[in-house]
C-alpha cells in the first residue's frame, strides 16, 4: 500500500505524513475527558523511511484540555525525539513503538483551572481528616481538615494561597499565606520562603491562623505530584516551572512508552 505510493517523492511524503497524524491524532485526543483542539503532525523525510517504520518527530499541540475529569491545563504541547514504530501496526491503523521515546512537553495552566483542580475528589480526600504533628498542634490531637483553597499567582515566581480550617476553639479559620513555587526532583510542586499573610484576618486569631500555616503546607508540599498528570503511556517530568502573568508554564519532558490505548 505504501510502497505502491512512493513513486513520487511529495505525494508520499503527504500521505504518509497525514495518515500517521491521523491516527495519532485520534489515539491522543482520547487521553483527554475534554479537548477545545488536538493537532498532530509528523515529520518524515525522505519518506521512504516510513517503510522502515522510521519517522523524525510527532509533534502535538492540544489547547482547552481536562485530564481525567478533573485537572484542567489551557495549553499542552509536545515534539519527540526520531521514533521507530511497528510496521505491522501502521498498515493496520495503529502507531505501535518498537522501543520508548521522549519529548519536549510544555503544559500551561491557567489560575483558574489550578483552583477548580483544588475541587476535585482526588485533591479533596489529601486535605481532609490530616493528622500530622504540625497540623494537630491545636486540635488537641484531633485530625483537621482543610477547605476552600485558593491560589492566586503572583510576580516573581510566588503565590498567595488562602484556606479555612476548623479548631475546637475556633471554627471557620482562616488561613493567607504567600509563597514561592518550585519543582523538586521534577516531580513534585513544592512551596517554599513561606510569608504569613494578615490583611483581612482580626488581629485576635492571627497567631492561631499562623500557626496551621506549617501543618497546611506540610500536606500541600507531599500533595502536588505531578504523577497525577500523567497519562496513559506517558508520563511527565519537569525541568522548569514559571509564573507567567495568571498562567502556570511547566517546561520539561514526556517519557512515551506507548500512545494511548495502542
Amino acid at each position: 500500500m505504501l510502497g505502491g505510493l512512493l513513486g513520487s517523492q511529495s505525494s508520499s511524503t503527504d500521505f504518509g505524513e497525514n495518515m500517521l497524524s491521523s491516527v495519532a491524532r485520534q489515539a491522543i485526543a482520547q487521553l483527554f475527558t475534554r479537548s477545545e483542539s488536538v493537532d498532530v503532525s509528523v515529520r518524515c523525510s525522505p519518506a521512504s523511511k516510513i517503510l522502515q517504520g522510521v519517522v523524525d518527530s510527532f509533534q502535538m499541540k492540544g489547547k482547552g484540555l481536562v485530564i481525567k475529569k478533573m485537572f484542567e491545563a489551557e495549553e499542552m504541547e509536545f515534539e519527540t525525539d526520531a521514533v521507530s514504530l511497528d510496521m505491522s501496526g501502521i498498515m493496520g491503523g495503529k502507531i505501535r513503538l518498537k522501543q520508548a521515546t521522549h519529548a519536549i512537553a510544555t503544559v500551561t495552566m491557567t489560575e483558574s483551572g489550578i483552583n477548580k483542580a483544588f475541587t476535585a475528589d482526588l485533591v479533596e480526600k489529601h486535605l481532609r481528616d490530616v493528622t500530622s504533628e504540625e497540623a494537630t498542634s491545636l486540635s488537641g490531637g484531633d485530625p483537621v481538615s482543610f477547605r476552600d483553597v485558593k491560589m492566586e499567582l503572583l510576580p516573581n515566581q510566588r503565590v498567595k494561597i488562602s484556606a479555612k480550617t476548623d479548631l475546637p476553639n475556633k471554627e471557620d479559620l482562616p488561613i493567607q499565606l504567600s509563597a514561592e513555587v518550585n519543582v523538586e526532583r521534577r516531580r513534585r510542586v513544592v512551596f517554599k520562603s513561606i510569608e504569613f499573610e494578615p490583611e483581612g484576618i482580626p488581629e485576635d486569631i492571627q497567631w492561631l491562623s499562623e500557626a496551621m500555616i506549617p501543618g497546611f503546607i506540610g500536606v500541600l508540599n507531599k500533595m502536588v505530584d505531578l504523577e497525577r498528570f500523567d497519562l496513559d503511556g506517558v508520563s511527565l517530568r519537569v525541568n522548569q516551572l514559571d509564573v507567567k502573568g495568571k498562567a502556570l508554564l511547566f517546561n520539561g519532558y514526556a517519557e512515551i512508552e506507548h500512545f494511548p490505548g495502542m
